[in-house]
């Protein structure tokens, strides 16, 4: 990995604007991943349980690395065990975070 091939390029997630170095033979990997994340994080704010984009982006990550485990559980635990405790932590953090934002409107 050389420091030549290293340019910044631009990528766009839910409309804000990030300044990313790469080199050349990543540029469309890096694109494509932006692009994915950002259909995910649209998806989950336009469902509008979620309001904010650090949480939304925490439950993004949640779901991509179900999606991740659900692919690759060809060893350990089952994937009904693994997809049932991602579940459970998705419960618990969409109910934090309606707490949380509860307690922002009583404020």
């Amino acid at each position: 990995m050389s420091s030549d091939n290293t340019k910044a390029i631009s990528i766009n997630i839910l409309g804000k604007e990030y300044l990313i170095s790469c080199n050349e033979d990543e540029r469309n990997g890096l694109i494509s991943a932006a692009d994915f994340l950002d259909d995910k994080m649209r998806e989950i704010r336009d469902a509008g349980k979620v309001i904010g984009t650090d949480r939304i982006a925490v439950m993004a990550a949640l779901n991509i690395a179900h999606e991740l485990l659900d692919q690759s559980s060809g060893t350990g635990k089952g994937p009904a065990d693994v997809e049932s405790k991602i579940k459970n932590i998705q419960t618990k953090i969409e109910d934090a975070l309606f707490r949380s934002r509860q307690l922002e409107l009583e404020a």
